[in-house]
């Protein structure tokens, strides 16, 4: 290994804040297999086998880490959020992020025709890395380093989750954590009859009430599922 590529590796487990004790594991996992078919005596493979396990040990960090941080969420709820995350446009943009294309080693042709900024090849590469940390460290430097560079994703994933259909997911969520079905009334409406705006309000017996406004009744109680949601989503540890 050169001066210069170690030099460029060591920039790039910066980034992975993970310090490799054999940094030739980062290295292959920046080897496309079109650099290994154009130059026959690279003797190190390249970085499939480590992509295969790499996303195996992805999805075991990322399964882990949503059943910890959403403990009221069904098993549909967290497939759909696990598919949201771990998926190629976002495993892609994390690579972006890091800055992998700068560092992988691609055969000419790929490399004419845009390699480095494909999306299939950084999410792979991308895999390939988890894969690299996983040898070198152990699942637990692997779901470290997990949880660091997925933490915003995994907000962003879930607030699109949650407020896909306000009514349902609170209903899902008051069934579990309380044993109650939030019940709605319409208390309001105002305007005339070509604009006029409806409120409604719902109570969770014994644990809140909220309400809220549109232009037809389930909006209004839409709104107000939304607002029911926001309150108990800041309070994920309380229980009834």
């Amino acid at each position: 290994m050169t001066e210069e590529r170690l030099l460029a590796l060591k920039e790039l487990e910066s980034s992975l804040s993970h310090s490799f004790g054999d940094i030739s594991r980062l290295d292959q996992a920046l080897v496309h297999r079109s650099y290994v078919n154009e130059n026959p005596g690279f003797s190190s493979g390249d970085n499939e086998r480590m992509e295969f396990l790499g996303d195996a040990v992805l999805e075991l960090c990322i399964t882990d880490l949503l059943m910890k941080t959403f403990p009221d969420y069904t098993e549909g709820q967290l497939s759909k959020l696990r598919a949201s995350v771990v998926n190629e446009q976002p495993l892609a943009e994390l690579a972006r992020e890091l800055d992998v294309g700068r560092f992988l080693l691609l055969g000419k042709g790929e490399e004419s025709s845009g390699g480095r900024s494909k999306a299939s090849i950084l999410a792979n590469t991308f895999e390939a890395i988890i894969a690299a940390v996983y040898l070198d460290g152990g699942f637990d430097r692997a779901y470290e380093v997990v949880r660091r560079l997925f933490s915003s994703l995994i907000e962003e994933g879930s607030r699109n989750l949650t407020y896909r259909d306000y009514k349902t997911t609170l209903q899902e969520l008051s069934q579990n954590r309380f044993r109650e079905i939030p019940r709605y009334s319409l208390i309001g409406e105002y305007g005339p009859d070509h604009d006029k705006i409806f409120e409604s309000r719902l109570a969770i017996p014994g644990v809140l009430e909220a309400t809220g406004k549109g232009k037809s009744k389930k909006e209004a109680e839409q709104n107000a599922a939304r607002s029911a949601l926001d309150t108990l989503l800041q309070k994920p540890d309380e229980k009834g």
